[in-house]
């Protein structure tokens, strides 16, 4: 399944893509290592659906033939049929499981590298409204960020004590030159025994405690990370309030769900095609890819919820496989029934 998919991705995608390629003039061989990590960026995601599919295949062959029922009559139980399913979709989990937390990552980072720079470099942060705080008491401010000038406008920064403003620096643009920040307009106001002493000049070049990129960060960044790395990544992000720690969350959750996942679609692959139907394969595939599309369209639903509001990376995550779990366990009573 995975050998007649992903060729047919690869299609798609390089007819979509064609334009861009040759409007960049984009070398063949980096459009060759471009595929190779496709293959591991969608097949990383798409894996426990071919598995399913594979399942509902596979087992209805035996089905149609008569096998289930031959096996089934001689006293065997459904359970000890299923065993060599699972003993299979296991070991797939596992590898599934540590090449997410290992080796997909760098995959990521150069399919994600290619599309910004050759296909859609426009969207790989996002550059207006920017809040951040940078350590434990100072928090900054921007309206818009330019990357490629290293350049943001109406910049901010906070410093506190406890609840208390200690002083506040304000500039019109601040820039990223030569390992120094330069302020254009600055302005600090300092506050010390309730008296405010205020500091103005047209240009100020100094010294603060952050990155100029820390302002808009890559909003793929977490996908190119391992698992410790990962882990890294999203305690700093929640100390510094960012915007994009909801996406990051999602990304270290579906790290489980989707390996975990292949559990739940091969019992319901199983259930759903160990008895014979008047459609024969036909049927039971037709069955299977309405379940496998539910699936990747809710995790879709699920995932756009998490990034553009508040709704919670974990319910999102999990909550599919409890849905896909439910449905499982009631094709599996109908199954043995």
């Amino acid at each position: 399944m995975f050998g007649l998919f992903i060729p047919i991705g690869i299609m798609v995608d390089f007819a979509e893509k064609i334009d861009k390629f040759r409007e960049n003039e984009v070398p063949a061989d980096v459009i060759l290592y471009y595929y190779v990590d496709f293959i591991w960026y969608f097949g990383s995601q798409l894996y426990p659906v071919f598995l399913f599919l594979a399942v509902i295949f596979f087992t209805s062959r035996l089905a149609n033939n008569t096998e289930i029922t031959a096996i089934l009559s001689s006293g065997l139980s459904f359970r000890r049929f299923a065993k060599p399913y699972f003993i299979s979709s296991s070991i797939i989990v596992v590898f599934a499981l540590f090449s997410g937390m290992f080796i997909v990552p760098k995959s990521n980072q150069n399919f994600n590298e290619f599309i910004t720079e050759y296909v859609k470099p426009e969207n790989k942060r996002n550059t207006s409204r920017l809040f951040k705080q940078i350590n434990e008491t100072e928090y900054i401010y921007a309206s818009t960020y330019d990357p490629s000038r290293k350049r943001a406008l109406n910049f901010t920064l906070e410093s506190f004590n406890e609840n208390e403003l200690r002083h506040k620096i304000s500039a019109t643009t601040i820039r990223w030159d030569d390992s120094i920040f330069r302020l254009t307009n600055y302005v600090k106001r300092t506050i010390v025994d309730e008296n405010e002493y205020v500091e103005r000049v047209t240009r100020k070049d100094t010294i603060l405690d952050f990155d100029i990129n820390d302002l808009a960060p890559l909003n793929y960044v977490a996908e190119t990370l391992n698992f410790f790395e990962l882990n890294d990544l999203i305690r700093y992000e929640k100390r510094a309030g960012s915007p994009l720690i909801n996406s990051h969350l999602l990304v270290r959750h579906k790290r489980y769900t989707i390996p975990l996942s292949c559990f739940i679609l091969t019992l319901i692959a199983l259930s759903v095609s160990s008895f014979k139907r008047r459609g024969g394969t036909g049927s039971n595939l037709a069955i299977g890819v309405s379940l496998g599309f539910l699936f990747i369209f809710l995790d879709k639903i699920f995932s756009v919820l998490v990034i553009k509001s508040n709704f919670s990376p974990a319910i999102a995550s999990w909550g599919i496989l409890f849905i896909f779990l439910t449905i499982a366990l009631f094709l599996l009573k109908k199954a043995i029934r």
